[in-house]
């Protein structure tokens, strides 16, 4: 079956839309937990886009969702009448989470790059809709100087940050840089759509 494009007709229109970017730190581990918990919070429905290389962390066959990657985006235009991926999926959305956003893909947006499917929704995100993100990365990546401007730099779009946390990290260093716990995230989300007055809409 043809790769279809998420639209109002074939997603339950009074649910709200959670928009899942995953890039590629080692947190992207936890991403099944991230939209297990995300899938709990009542009338959410998510989808999730990934980077090439946040595959390396995860399983797709775990996701009880559907997973969106760079072929997805050329697959589904063929001419000047087919839809656009990256814009399809930032009308779907009601709220973007990039969790975790690594500090490559921190620097693309900051700048604003946009040569994949996730950091294009990003570029074309309508602004009056919540974008979170939350970074992880090492901890000599995250205490570099030009972390803290990115990070505000994206803070000053409109975007809000979960920040990261000190942990031992995988590669055995230990500091900040780690992600946020996933209930921590899931918590944030749900406040979010509550204040929003999203959450009403079921």
């Amino acid at each position: 079956m043809p790769l279809q494009p998420p639209s109002p007709t074939t997603a339950t229109q009074k649910n709200v839309h959670v928009l899942v970017g995953v890039t590629g730190s080692v947190a992207a581990l936890k991403l099944p937990l991230l939209v297990t918990e995300l899938l709990k919070i009542p009338g959410v429905d998510v989808q999730v886009v990934t980077t090439e290389r946040a595959k390396h962390f995860f399983n797709p066959q775990e996701l009880p969702v559907t997973l969106y990657g760079d072929a997805d985006e050329w697959q589904l235009w063929k001419g000047r009448t087919d839809p656009v991926l990256h814009i399809e999926l930032r009308r779907w959305a009601d709220l973007m989470l990039v969790a975790p956003l690594d500090a490559n893909t921190l620097a693309k947006i900051a700048n604003g790059i946009c040569d994949n499917l996730l950091t294009c929704v990003v570029r074309a995100w309508d602004l009056s809709k919540p974008l979170l993100f939350c970074p992880a990365m090492n901890t000599a990546m995250w205490g570099h100087p030009i972390t803290a401007q990115q990070v505000e730099l994206l803070k000053s779009f409109g975007y809000a940050e979960i920040p990261c946390i000190a942990k031992k990290l995988v590669c055995g260093d230990e500091g900040l840089g780690a992600m946020a716990e996933v209930p921590t995230i899931a918590g944030e989300v749900k406040t979010i759509l509550a204040e929003r007055g999203l959450l009403a809409r079921r």
